[in-house]
């Protein structure tokens, strides 16, 4: 079965998929070859005496990663989607907008986001729902307070003061 849940939001994926696994072990019985990118699923080996988990072997050079084609025993200690990305030729800054947000899922993005952190990918299905990422840039300070400003309220000196700090808060001279 190949990514058996995606296509739809990533806590129906995983049910979908683990109850799909018990079904196979404990009704069926039928030997099946299982591909997920959901974590989670592997826990099922520890569950189920006839779940084993093997992964694809990876070589990491750098930023770089090459496919060994041998499966090892155990789940994926991570996964590759930004580097295969890479390899599949998508430009360079869809590449780094993506690093930023997998940064922010996983909470180690520098601003303190609200990430998932490395809780969140272990989380129970039944467990809260993860806050949605936002696919947008937060709005710069400079951009809010030009928002709140009554410009038709300001006398053309206050209009250049208000210019010139503004200008001083974004860096220039």
């Amino acid at each position: 079965l190949d990514e058996i849940g995606r296509g739809t939001s990533t806590y129906d994926g995983v049910s979908i998929a683990w109850a799909v696994t018990e079904h196979l072990h404990e009704r069926v019985g039928a030997r099946t070859i299982f591909a997920t990118h959901y974590h989670e699923i592997t826990q099922l080996g520890d569950l189920l005496p006839g779940v084993r988990n093997l992964n694809v072997s990876v070589r990491e050079v750098g930023e770089q990663i090459v496919f060994l084609r041998r499966l090892e025993e155990g789940g994926a200690d991570r996964s590759y989607g930004i580097q295969v990305a890479r390899l599949a030729g998508l430009p360079s800054d869809v590449i780094a907008r993506a690093q930023e947000l997998l940064a922010e899922l996983e909470g180690t993005h520098s601003g303190g986001g609200k990430g998932l952190g490395r809780r969140g990918r272990h989380r129970p299905v039944s467990g809260p729902p993860v806050d949605q990422l936002s696919f947008f840039r937060p709005e710069h300070p400079v951009m809010a307070r030009l928002r709140t400003i009554d410009i038709d309220g300001l006398t053309p000196r206050e209009a250049l003061n208000l210019l010139a700090e503004l200008r001083r808060e974004l860096g220039g001279s």
